[in-house]
């Protein structure tokens, strides 16, 4: 039985519309080659909580859906308050859910405050750095 809950991966991951996971970028040396630290999570509302949790601002990082092809960036002002300081849910859904309604860009899509959100099926929890 452990082997089959090791292979099971959320139904939202087939939705090629949806980010396959979401990325932060912190910056530790910009330069000629910047070093980094990168910190993942299956939902955007996660790795906001996680970089939150380890006090790492928005200032030093950029946002990222990662697709199966290619890193789509994130514009963080969708996720910070105007302090600067991370949104938490479910303000951070209400954020993106508007921009979404707005613009329509498929990387805000899912995000839903009031109805079922699309990253249900998905762990929440963080990890990194690496």
């Amino acid at each position: 039985m452990a082997i089959v809950a090791g292979l099971y991966v959320p139904g939202s991951k087939y939705d090629n519309t949806l980010p396959y996971t979401y990325m932060a970028k912190e910056f530790i040396i910009e330069g000629e080659e910047d070093i980094t630290n990168h910190y993942f999570a299956d939902t955007i509302c996660g790795l906001i909580d996680y970089l939150n949790e380890n006090s790492i601002s928005a200032d030093r990082v950029e946002l990222f859906g990662v697709y199966r092809n290619q890193e789509i960036n994130l514009d963080k002002k969708y996720c910070i308050d105007e302090k600067g300081n991370w949104l938490k849910r479910p303000d951070i859904c209400h954020s993106l859910e508007e921009h979404y309604k707005q613009t329509m860009e498929l990387q805000y899509k899912g995000h839903l405050e009031h109805s079922d959100c699309a990253f249900t099926d998905r762990e929440r929890e963080g990890i990194g750095p690496f």
